[in-house]
């Protein structure tokens, strides 16, 4: 029997159902949870405060942005204890594998920083050498700030180089071009062109043209990084996921292994409040389970013996047994993470704006340099100034202003698009977003708030605070959302003898009255769904509605006006889908689909030429989010929903995706405008180089002042509406 719940101060804090998914194992280290109901700091400090109460808890973080929950623990206290503690606080938790999750590091980011810093440390330092040497130091000075140039350059671009020409190398062993091969020759023949200029006691060496082009290029190389630097693995979070122990009966004892131990036939005990370990067959006469964590189906589904039942079911009802069909790769959440696996590597496949460019604009860079050096020697007959003119050329060519053409508005659209509460994950997800011509949603979670709206206007106060008492007493969702409803409004009635009796409903006696609340039928009345008996008064109903989440109808509407179709695709009843869509306005509608054939019904209007915008938050959505030619998903959306979305709102409202899309829009257009600032550049820098009137030092002044151009024009995206 659960305690009253307190009045929660943000929607994340009303009390949502445990999917416990491991049987008890005592610990003595770190577990981590999924806890996707946490919004606010409130949340935060409630949780913490909770657990650190309990004895053998020793330390309890959690992390907001990714909604996740770390635990330091002794062998005092197991796994399914704190579970319990954690449902006690109001708060839905999902064990989660640290082994198969892997850590939150970012080592690449971490290394570019490392290097952007070092070059940026160096150029300005060997900048202050090169003004003595403008200011007139002649002979043996001169050659002295020459070697000391040298000393602090050559290490430092091998050093913060490396990305650069590791892409490079990368790319002429398999025999093609990309941005990062002229970048690089560019880098080296500036440092190779110094070195040389040094040794013969030359006028001028260009180390400080080498570190500044290391050191802008570096820039952009981070910008690209951070666009994509909260993008993690669905399929790994699914694998997290998983349960991991289960109970089976041999001889009438149920005994503990590990899932991956078991076999095709075997017969598992699946606890009250568990989730279901494997596929299988019921062999329990009937069963009440909870199939919206996979299919987005919002009431309960009660089931007969032989009834199919698919791994991360959860049993709302009583103990019950299975004999498995499918175990291992062959479960359906397996599946699933294969889908989504595979549906990632084909967004991967994206070619970008920056990387066509690179197709293009590198072979032409080549080109020009080597006519440059050709034409000089063949006019000349004079190496070292041909090899001069050709390096100018190089540097003045480099795709530094290309180079952060994109990143550079990527970075300020994720910057605005993250102030109204959009969090864009993913690389190139803003240059898909924009060519989206369709958009697709999820109707329960998404469409509509999480949890159901109950109506109990037509009760007495008394009635409804007898109904509070029962709902307090039991954790199916229903109750959950009664005592979500009344709790905050009065005190729920001293109900004595309480019972909950699983897969029915709960009893009480209330003033020597029996008080009971549960499924119509158990209590004999002639409807469907949830009521409540007072003594031998009639059966009540209680409504229970889903109610359009803030934003719904704003979005949709703004939608359809841009000429962007709008269709509903849910694993949820006709009835209810039908429902929502009329009062959006909608009207494709597709229900009760599962996983797989959300994927497939994706795949056929991409066929048909559409270009797809998929909105969902639950496990049957992410193999189509993955699979979307953009994804959006609301923070209140499973972890491998959410890490599957190209976009996370972290605000509870819908109102804000038609922005999105204008920003996404704006992002393509102001990335052109930079290639098209990037190429007059060039038009006017080139011929001046290839006359031979830039040195390599004014050929990288040039470079970076178009780079100043192209981040100042990028800025102009956070003016979007």
């Amino acid at each position: 029997m659960s305690s009253a719940v307190s009045a929660s101060p943000c929607p994340g804090c009303i009390p949502a159902t445990l999917v416990s998914e491991h049987v008890a194992k005592k610990i003595k280290s770190n577990l981590r949870f999924s806890v996707p109901t946490v919004h606010c700091a409130a949340c935060i400090a409630k949780i913490e405060q909770g657990l650190l109460a309990v004895p053998g808890i020793r330390d309890a973080r959690v992390n907001l942005s990714l909604k996740r929950l770390g635990v330091q623990a002794d062998d005092s206290i197991s796994e399914t204890q704190i579970a319990e503690h954690l449902n006690a606080l109001g708060f839905a938790a999902y064990p989660l594998d640290q082994e198969a999750l892997g850590t939150d590091t970012d080592p690449e980011g971490r290394a570019l920083l490392l290097r952007l810093a070092v070059a940026g440390f160096a150029m300005m330092n060997v900048m202050l050498l090169s003004v003595a040497v403008w200011s007139g130091a002649t002979d043996a000075t001169r050659d002295l700030f020459h070697l000391i140039s040298a000393t602090i350059a050559v290490p430092v671009v091998a050093f913060s180089g490396q990305p650069f020409f590791k892409s490079a190398w990368t790319a002429l062993r398999h025999r093609r071009l990309n941005m990062d091969v002229p970048i690089s020759l560019a880098i080296v023949l500036a440092v190779g062109m110094s070195l040389f200029e040094s040794r013969q006691s030359g006028a001028h060496a260009y180390f400080d043209a080498a570190l500044s082009l290391t050191f802008f290029l570096l820039i952009g190389k981070f910008l690209e990084h951070k666009t994509r630097g909260a993008a993690r693995s669905a399929a790994r979070e699914l694998s997290a996921l998983e349960v991991h122990r289960a109970s089976v009966l041999i001889d009438g004892q149920a005994v503990s292994r590990a899932v991956s131990e078991l076999a095709v036939g075997d017969h598992i005990l699946v606890p009250s409040g568990m989730r279901v370990p494997v596929d299988g067959d019921l062999l329990s006469p009937t069963a009440q389970m909870d199939r919206s964590f996979l299919t987005g189906e919002s009431e309960e589904i009660e089931v007969l013996a032989g009834a199919a039942l698919q791994a991360g079911e959860v049993n709302l009802g009583g103990p019950l047994t299975l004999r498995a069909t499918a175990v291992g790769e062959d479960t359906t959440l397996r599946r699933v993470a294969a889908m989504v696996e595979l549906a990632e590597t084909g967004r991967n496949s994206y070619t970008s704006l920056a990387a066509r460019a690179a197709q293009v604009y590198a072979p032409v860079v080549h080109l020009l340099a080597l006519l440059a050096f050709l034409g000089w020697l063949a006019a000349s007959h004079d190496v070292r100034m041909s090899l001069n003119i050709a390096v100018a050329v190089l540097i003045i060519t480099c795709p530094c202003a290309l180079g952060l053409a994109v990143p550079a508005v990527s970075t300020g659209a994720i910057g605005k698009l993250f102030s109204t509460g959009l969090l864009v994950r993913h690389a190139t997800a803003l240059e898909r977003l924009a060519e989206v011509d369709l958009a697709v949603f999820d109707k329960t979670g998404t469409l509509t708030r999480p949890g159901f709206d109950v109506t109990t206007s037509g009760l007495s106060a008394v009635e409804q605070s007898i109904l509070l008492g029962l709902a307090q007493a039991s954790d199916h969702p229903v109750s959950k959302a009664i005592a979500g409803t009344l709790g905050p409004q009065m005190k729920a009635a001293a109900l004595e003898q309480i019972e909950e009796i699983k897969g029915a409903g709960v009893q009480a006696y209330f003033g020597g009255e029996r008080v009971q609340l549960g499924r119509a039928d158990w209590l004999g009345a002639d409807f469907s769904g949830t009521g409540l008996r007072i003594g031998g008064s009639r059966v009540r109903k209680i409504e229970t509605t889903e109610t359009l989440r803030d934003g719904a109808k704003t979005a949709v509407a703004a939608l359809q006006k841009a000429g962007i179709p709008v269709h509903i695709l849910t694993g949820d009843r006709r009835e209810a889908a039908v429902d929502i869509a009329h009062q959006l306005g909608v009207r494709d509608i597709q229900a009760s689909v599962r996983a797989e054939a959300k994927l497939e019904r994706l795949k056929d209007l991409e066929k048909q030429g559409y270009k797809v915008l998929m909105v969902g938050d639950g496990l049957n959505d992410t193999a189509a989010l993955a699979g979307a030619h953009a994804s959006m998903a609301p923070s209140s959306a499973l972890d491998a929903s959410r890490n599957a979305a190209d976009i996370v709102m972290l605000r509870q409202d819908l109102a804000s995706i038609p922005l999105a899309l204008a920003v996404a829009r704006s992002t393509v257009k102001l990335s052109r405008q930079n290639f098209a600032i990037a190429a007059g550049y060039n038009m006017i820098a080139i011929p001046i180089a290839l006359a031979g009137f830039a040195t390599p030092l004014l050929a990288a002044l040039a470079m970076s002042t178009s780079s100043v151009t192209v981040l100042a024009n990028a800025m102009r995206v956070r003016f979007v509406k």
